[in-house]
Order: C-alpha cells, then structure tokens, then sequence
C-alpha cells in the first residue's frame, strides 16, 4: 500500500522537515505487522514527493489475532485478503506512528511552516470504498479538497469480470500538514468500514482529538462516527453528543455569544485549533504534569488536557458561574468514569485575587484571558500568579492587535472582542512579559501562534516563562 504526498511550497524540500524523515534517506520502521518505507521519489526546491509504502505481513496478521474473534479460523481468507494492499486503519497507525509530529503539528526546525497552510497533493494507490466515489467525495469535498477518484478494474486482462470497490484516489488542497494527515488518520478506516484492533473508549477519545475543528461541522459526521467506532452505538452516540455540546450553550449569555463571535472571526485560520496545540506541546516540553488553567472558560483546553493522561492533575478557574456550568456539560462531568474525575477540579475564583487554591501546581495557563482584565488591575494578577501560585512554568496567550488589519470582517480599529480592555502590539507584550519575568525570578521565551505575515506577524502570541 502506497501513499504519496507531495507540496510545491517553496522550498518544496522543506517537507523533510515538516515530517521528520530526510529526504536523502530510504528509512524502514518496524510495525506490529510489517514494516513501513519511508522514501523520496522527487526532492527539488519546486516540487518533493514523500512517499510512505507499507509492507503487510499476512502471516503475521493471522499470527497475532485473536482466535475468539475469526471468523475466518482455519480457511485461505485469514491468510489471503486485499488487506496488505489497501488503506486502511493498517496506514492510519502507521500515519500515527511514522509521523506522529507531523501529524501533531510540531516541527523542531521549522515550527512556523508547521501551522502555515500550505499546497498539498496526496495520492493513495488503492482505497477500498463501501459507498462509492460519491462517499469519497462527500468526506473530502467538504474539507475543501479537490477529488479526483478512478474506480479499478478487478483484472484488467479480463473486463467482464468487471469493476472493484476499489479506487486510486488523488487530493488536492492547501492546508497545514497536520490536518491533512488527521483527515486521512479519521477517514481511511471510514472508506474501508473495518478496523483491524478492537474499538474500545480510546478509539472515541481519538476520534475527537483527531476530528477536533473539523468533524462537527461535517456533513456526514454521523457516518463517521458510526463506521470509524465499529458500529458499536453507545460509543457512536457519545461521541456525536460531546461533539455536539455547543448546541446545548444557552444563545441569551452574552459572554459566550461574545466568544462565538471572536471564533467566527478567528475560524478561517483554525486559530484556536492552533493555540490548544501549540499550549498542550509546551505543556509536554516542560515536563508539567499538574496543571491549572485561569480563565478556562467553556473547559476546552481542560478538555484537552485530561484526554492526555501524562496530566495527572487539571483545573479549571473562571470568575463566571456560568461559564463553569457549561464547561461541565461540554465535559461530560456527570458521566465522566471516576478515574478522569479524580484528576479534574473545576472552581470560581478571581484571576485578581490571592487564592490558596491556586498553588501547588507545575503550570499555569491564562489563554487569551489577560487581554480581559482592565489594565490597572493587571499588577494583582502578576501577583497571583508570579508572586503566590509561583509555579514552575506559566503559558500566556494573547492576541497580536498588529494583525487585526488582516481580518477582512473587522472594522478598523476595533478589538476582536466585545470585552476586550485592549490588544497588545508584539513590543508591548515583551515589555510587559521581560519586565513581569525580571521582577518575580523568570526567565521568558516568546512563540507566534498561527500563520506569520511578514508584516504584522503571527495573529495570537504567546510568551512561556520558566524558573
């Protein structure tokens, strides 16, 4: 099995680094049931072609499966099947696990070109489909590619033997490499309607991770659900509730009408896509394990937080009631199994006032939040955080006003936001964030979130102050 992907970004060579393999080098990875090639057929400053090839070993399937669960024991089918030459959920863990930092949005050496969307072309040589080019078409075509499908013959040397289920399959589309690869994780095993692992709960936590900015607004997201959980309902019907959450926000509170507003803005970008990501890895990079994050409004980055279980402490904080209760709905707090419960603590507290319940945590987070707080009260709230919580590493977002110019519906000289007390230029935020650091015994980083215009810079920046 065959995936090629292809940019002509320039330089085009850059796609070595955004996926971590170089391209002067055939690497060989092995898998728990084969092996995968990753090699370079086309490498120039206009055009690069990185191919991901899978070798199945059909012996080794049957070796390893569990017998209980065949309905094929003891016949030819265990042994000969289209599996070592299909995509399937065979190339889904082998995207996962060959390129598991592309796909998560990370590159080392060139961090700003892993959120900038780029022209990208992926072909896959054979793609099993139960529902035709029609439901090719109806997963890819609403995430803004350009399909091309040609269904195989089963022999060509014989034409009455007729046509396959089987297609080669062409996507055109500029995007970040991260999302194409979560839509090609997500959505082969949705064509081919199998899975070769049983689907339990963590199959529903992927499918939401991987499916974060993209599958709720689907049309065929119910289908989705459906094929790539195995048909099993309750685990269907879960996923399609906690992806339909929002639905459930009261439309009279006008903090998250005001919220909707910002995202609505900030949406053709995927930007608060991209802050979770960006956070989450400097979490990780840090080596954080407990975590509290001030101002956490509806719970997203909560959300995110207790699905990597390398946390083992999260809160959430909001001076709102509101805000609380439905970050408690979006994340299923009734329902939530006792275990993830254990880690999560959600609590009313001011940002601008000493709260014991604040401290003892690795990290703090104030996503777009300081932008919130009337500027004569920002001297408290370095108090809180750098003075009495002091924790080990804190992660601030905020928005770059510089780059307002660049939303086309947003009238000159307004905020992003209706509660907005101001929006810092990138030279206001370092002066605050050097001076904030050299007072309280940090030392600060600073890192663009989303696409860099040469210009006016990145649209969100954030600054990670450590001790």
């Amino acid at each position: 099995m065959l995936l090629s992907i292809s940019t002509t970004h320039s330089p085009a060579r850059d796609l070595g680094f955004l996926l971590s393999k170089h391209p002067e080098k055939c690497q060989t990875y092995g898998l728990s049931y084969g092996k995968a090639h990753v090699f370079y057929p086309e490498v120039a400053d206009d055009r690069c072609t990185a191919c991901l090839l899978l070798d199945i070993d059909p012996v080794g399937l049957v070796r390893g499966r569990d017998r209980r669960q065949s309905k094929v024991e003891g016949t030819l089918a265990q042994y000969v099947n289209d599996r070592p030459y299909v995509a399937s959920s065979f190339m889904s863990v082998a995207i996962s696990q060959v390129f598991g930092s592309a796909l998560r949005g990370s590159s080392r050496e060139r961090p700003a070109l892993a959120q900038t969307a780029i022209p990208l072309q992926v072909e896959l040589s054979v793609v099993p489909c139960r529902g035709g080019e029609s439901f090719v078409r109806r997963l890819f075509e609403p995430l803004g590619y350009q399909v091309e499908a040609r269904r195989l013959t089963l022999d060509e040397r014989f034409e009455e033997w007729g046509e396959s289920a089987y297609f080669q399959v062409r996507l055109s589309t500029t995007a970040r490499l991260s999302e194409v690869l979560s839509h090609l994780y997500v959505l082969l095993p949705v064509l081919d309607n199998r899975k070769h692992y049983w689907v339990g709960r963590d199959e529903l936590e992927k499918l939401l991770a991987q499916g974060e900015g993209w599958l709720r607004g689907h049309p065929e997201r119910e289908e989705i659900a459906h094929r790539y959980l195995k048909r099993q309902r309750g685990l269907a019907r879960e996923a399609l509730e906690r992806l339909m959450a929002d639905d459930d926000v009261d439309p009279d509170a006008t903090d998250e009408e005001q919220q909707r507003e910002e995202q609505t803005l900030e949406r053709k970008i995927s930007l608060n896509e991209q802050r979770m990501g960006t956070v989450l890895a400097t979490l990780k990079e840090a080596g954080a394990r407990r975590v509290i994050d001030l101002g956490c409004g509806e719970g997203r980055l909560v959300g995110h937080l207790l699905r990597d279980k390398s946390f083992t402490a999260v809160a959430g904080v909001d001076v709102s009631p509101r805000a609380l209760e439905v970050a408690a709905q979006r994340l299923k707090l009734d329902r939530m199994p006792e275990r993830q419960r254990e880690r999560l603590s959600l609590f009313q507290g001011s940002l601008t006032y000493r709260d014991q319940r604040f401290s003892g945590y690795d990290a703090v987070c104030a996503v777009e939040v300081l932008e919130h707080i009337d500027a004569f009260r920002l001297p408290a709230f370095e108090r809180v955080v750098f003075s009495f919580a002091r924790p080990q590493t804190v992660v601030i977002t905020t928005p770059n006003v510089e780059y307002n110019v660049r939303f086309d519906n947003l009238p000159a000289g307004k905020l992003r936001h209706r509660d907005h007390r101001f929006e810092w230029t990138r030279a206001e935020f370092a002066a605050w964030s050097e001076r904030v650091a050299a007072e309280h015994g940090y030392a600060v980083r600073f890192a663009p979130i989303g696409e860099v215009d040469a210009e006016v810079g990145a649209p969100t920046q954030m600054g990670v102050f450590s001790r």
